[in-house]
């Protein structure tokens, strides 16, 4: 019988890997026998997931604090996980920001930080991954975590810097998917909805967002803990390496109409 999604022996990197979706998706890989590199800034919080991971599915983690803008500190990340690791089989570039306030009052600091953060934040990640790892070896998977709001916009919530950083992700995510295929390295896009995280259950939960959701997602519902987990698994799989340059949406349908 063949394991379609079997990633024993593969080593990932998940960036913002403190909290939400990042741990979801560490989980998930490592559930199909992946080792794990938690990286976030808060040190406490990704030593309880690495360790949480090692316990729950006997494979190996370890937490490795980084700001995803500092490049040295990227730098540092990378080359520890191959100290211990030996090599990088697949990253999620999971790490971002979100501000959210109407375009004509967004101050400059507001959109310099989101585009830091959410773009060149991923960009120095996959940049010191594939020249470090996937390139010489000749393999990779990297999964860049866009958002729906970087294929459309809203008029629920004015998060303009978040729409433009994320629909940088979309499109880096089609360079560097063009300029890697060669070297057997994927680069493809996952754009969730609205799923509930700690930075979103206050707004979501709000009679008004709940309206608004209800009218746009033809699913009628908040996207649910483990429905991204899946898509992850799909990207990072050996036999998914003719998926190459895409956006994957998990929106409930919110883009399709």
């Amino acid at each position: 019988m063949k394991e379609y999604f079997d990633l024993k022996g593969k080593t990932a990197i998940v960036t913002g890997c403190s909290t939400g979706l990042g741990v979801q998706m560490a989980k998930a890989l490592a559930n199909q026998g992946c080792n794990i590199v938690a990286v976030a800034r808060r040190q406490e919080m990704i030593d309880k997931v690495a360790n949480e991971i090692k316990e729950q599915f006997g494979v190996d983690a370890i937490a490795i604090r980084c700001d995803i803008t500092d490049t040295e500190m990227v730098k540092e990340t990378v080359a520890k996980t191959l100290e211990h690791f030996g090599r990088i089989d697949i990253l999620i570039n999971n790490a971002g920001t979100g501000a959210i306030a109407p375009a004509e009052d967004i101050t400059d600091e507001q959109f310099a930080n989101e585009v830091n953060v959410d773009l060149f934040g991923s960009f120095k990640f996959a940049r010191e991954v594939a020249k470090k790892a996937m390139i010489p070896q000749k393999y990779g998977r990297i999964i860049n975590i866009a958002s729906m709001y970087g294929l459309v916009g809203n008029k629920i919530a004015g998060s303009s810097p978040y729409h433009a950083a994320k629909g940088g992700v979309v499109n880096l995510t089609r360079a560097l998917a063009g300029e890697w295929g060669k070297y057997g390295i994927t680069v493809n896009a996952i754009c969730p909805g609205y799923f509930y995280t700690p930075l979103t259950r206050e707004t979501l939960d709000t009679p008004s967002f709940k309206q608004y959701a209800d009218s746009v997602i033809p699913s009628e519902r908040y996207g649910e803990e483990g429905e991204l987990d899946t898509a992850a698994i799909f990207l990072a799989s050996d036999n998914s390496g003719y998926v190459n340059g895409i956006m994957l949406p998990v929106d409930g349908g919110y883009t399709c109409v």
